[in-house]
C-alpha cells in the first residue's frame, strides 16, 4: 500500500505536465497562427510597390504588350486597356 503513494504522485505530476505542455504547445501554435495571418495580410500591400519600375520596364511591358498583340493572343481592346494601366503608373 506504501508503494501505491509514490506511484500515484508521479501518475499526477506526470500527467499534469502533459496537460501543461500541451498548452504551452497549443498556445505556441496559435502565435505562429497569428504570425502568418498578419503576415499574409500584409504581403499584398507590398506587392503594388514592387509594381513601380523604372522607365525602362515600363517600355519592356509595352514592347511585350505589343508583340502579344502581333501574335494574337491579345485583343486590340485587352492591348489598349492594359496600355492604359503601364501609361498611368509612369
Amino acid at each position: 500500500m506504501f508503494r501505491r503513494r509514490p506511484l500515484m504522485r508521479a501518475a499526477v505530476v506526470g500527467g499534469g505536465a502533459y496537460v501543461v505542455g500541451k498548452k504551452v504547445q497549443q498556445s505556441r501554435q496559435h502565435t505562429a497562427d497569428q504570425d502568418a495571418q498578419l503576415a499574409a495580410q500584409q504581403a499584398p500591400q507590398a506587392a503594388p510597390a514592387e509594381e513601380s519600375g523604372s522607365t525602362d520596364d515600363k517600355m519592356a511591358q509595352l514592347k511585350q504588350l505589343k508583340e502579344l498583340l502581333d501574335s494574337g493572343v491579345l485583343t486590340q481592346a485587352e492591348f489598349d486597356a492594359q496600355k492604359q494601366k503601364i501609361l498611368q503608373s509612369m
